[in-house]
């Protein structure tokens, strides 16, 4: 098991620290096709997996820590000695065209932003605020924990549904996408569903269910609503988990709240 080293809107760390008895203990190849902090994957450490993700700064950046976690490691350190608030902005607006800048610039914003908030604006340009954190270097060593991780890991940039029919009898497909309602009630999911719409959970639903009639292992989180509830009602074993919310500035949306957990297995 490996702490991710991304902050990320609706990442698992929770997930994995207090339901991973939902997780298959065997299975052939992991398949994430909606990538983010990679939680799961760095849980589980499998020998085999296909991530993806359609975010291409992402998925660079995990092809950068894959081949050259020292350079990182070292960059870093070198922010961490200048972070300051004329800094961080000076970042944010730089666009490096070295990959491994591209990569430092990533994890730097990540690790200093508010709340970890991947959020770019019409235009593509990462706009987040600097927020309080002022940790930013890695312990020694652990980028290369990163990269061996990543050693038998194929990573893609592209749409879900062509990862998820990659899936085949055996594999373990975990799906976690942005969480997006047919009706919307809080900023979080307004959010995403510019970048993930009602449309694209209805095409994700119908790929999870060929997968599964091809005998993939499948776990899907999503929101705990209705419209998604009754999306799936005629698939798999749904659970409901309780998790703290502290995404949002917001205090009228903290607190307890529950996501929908469904497998095609029994845990």
């Amino acid at each position: 098991m490996l702490e991710p080293f991304l902050k990320w809107a609706g990442g698992k760390r929770w997930l994995v620290q207090h339901y991973a008895g939902f997780l298959p203990r065997r299975f052939n190849r992991y398949i994430e096709p909606f990538l983010g902090s990679g939680a799961v994957f760095f849980y589980l450490l499998p020998h085999r997996a296909t991530l993806a993700d359609s975010n291409v700064e992402l998925v660079d950046t995990y092809r950068v820590l894959k081949e050259t976690p020292q350079k990182i490691h070292n960059r870093l350190k070198l922010f961490q000695e200048r972070h300051c608030p004329d800094f961080y902005y000076r970042i944010r607006t730089s666009i490096p065209n070295n990959p491994i800048e591209r990569a430092v610039r990533f994890i730097y914003l990540n690790r200093t932003c508010f709340n970890g908030l991947y959020r770019v604006n019409r235009h593509g340009i990462f706009n987040v605020p600097m927020g309080s954190k002022t940790v930013i270097e890695f312990p020694d060593g652990y980028f290369e924990g990163v990269s061996a991780a990543l050693r038998h890991a194929v990573l893609r940039v592209s749409d879900f549904e062509a990862i998820i029919d990659q899936a085949k009898t055996g594999d373990f497909l975990y799906v976690d996408p942005p969480y997006t309602v047919m009706h919307n009630n809080n900023n979080f999911i307004k959010y995403n569903a510019n970048l993930f719409s009602w449309d694209d959970q209805i095409r994700l639903a119908s790929a999870i269910k060929r997968a599964a009639n091809r005998g993939a292992l499948i776990m899907l989180s999503n929101a705990d609503s209705r419209s998604v509830r009754m999306l799936y009602r005629h698939f798999g074993n749904h659970y409901h988990l309780e998790r703290s919310s502290m995404l949002t500035s917001n205090s009228e949306f903290r607190g307890k709240t529950t996501e929908l957990l469904i497998t095609n297995y029994n845990p």
